[in-house]
């Protein structure tokens, strides 16, 4: 165990969305004080309502105990300001929306309010970690950190080393990740790592072959489930992820390659105009608008 993971104790969260609340819970269950920020103090209730349900189910499943739910949650404290939710803290994951010219403006204010040793780590699912780090003093101590949904229950972290992180930081954060029981997978700095790179042209050409008429909605879930071995369809997890988000990393890896096979289908394009983000929206390839369906389907993954 290095140095700096022996003192890391005092995690913050920015962004109490799908993936905040789900790093903010997993990090609480493990034993690590955790305070959970966002600009919104509807936002950061919603976390804890879902932090609060997901650990409902765990214990109806006698996964834990009640009081085990009952010190997860006095392991977080919520808060609206960056400049005090990160006070004193060891590590700060930042997990708030897509969008580049936000996070540059997070770090920004990371970099200025944080202790000089305080790791600054981002859940970016393909935004590069360089870019990030660059507009920081601290550099080697920025890496990113990206979780897979839902983050309770999927082992996978990829760690992604930007071109200045250190090494001393790049094994604090994979012991740190073992903690959590999960397996982190160290990886290097190139548009979509690993996991996008190679799920989101898969998706996109999914939506492709939707486009072009080879087959509908259900027939190309089928043939993916079926024949890949693939536990949820190709459409069916787009809608999960979120079609803005899958554009938004498509774009990125467009962006950065400048090759043609990740430029986005037209209809994922129009979709997202339209509003129509999957699960979160009520409906993207499916309709989730009744009957609960999202939550149906969101419950296939915490079992």
């Amino acid at each position: 165990m290095t140095k700096l993971n022996k003192l890391m104790k005092k995690i913050a969260v920015i962004g109490a969305g799908t993936m905040g609340n789900g790093i903010a819970h997993t990090f609480a269950q493990s034993g690590f004080k955790v305070n959970l920020i966002d600009i919104s103090e509807a936002s950061l209730k919603r976390g804890m309502e879902t932090i609060s349900k997901n650990l409902d189910r765990m214990v109806a499943k006698e996964k834990i105990s009640e009081a085990d739910k009952t010190k997860t949650l006095s392991n977080i404290s919520t808060f609206t300001t960056i400049k005090e939710g990160v006070k004193n803290m060891d590590l700060v994951v930042e997990a708030a929306t897509e969008n580049v010219d936000l996070k540059l403006s997070i770090f920004k204010q990371l970099d200025d309010v944080c202790d000089a040793n305080t790791i600054l780590a981002t859940n970016t699912s393909s935004i590069s970690i360089t870019q990030i780090a660059a507009v920081t003093n601290r550099p080697d101590k920025v890496i990113g950190m990206h979780f897979m949904n839902p983050v309770p229950i999927m082992k996978l972290v990829e760690i992604i080393r930007g071109y200045n992180t250190s090494d001393e930081v790049t094994k604090t954060i994979m012991e740190l990740s073992k903690t959590l029981s999960k397996e982190p997978v160290e990886v290097n700095d190139y548009p979509g790592f690993v996991a996008n790179r190679i799920l989101m042209p898969m998706i996109n050409e999914s939506i492709e072959t939707l486009y072009n008429g080879v087959a509908g909605v259900k027939e190309i879930n089928t043939v993916m489930m079926l024949g890949m071995a693939h536990p949820m369809g190709p459409l069916q997890l787009a809608d999960f992820i979120g079609l803005d988000v899958c554009l938004s990393i498509l774009n990125v890896m467009y962006d950065g390659f400048k090759n043609p096979k990740y430029a986005p289908c037209p209809l994922l394009v129009n979709m997202v105009r339209a509003g129509k983000l999957g699960i979160k929206s009520g409906e993207g390839f499916y309709d989730y608008s009744e009957s609960r369906k999202a939550e149906k389907i969101a419950s296939q993954f915490l079992k």
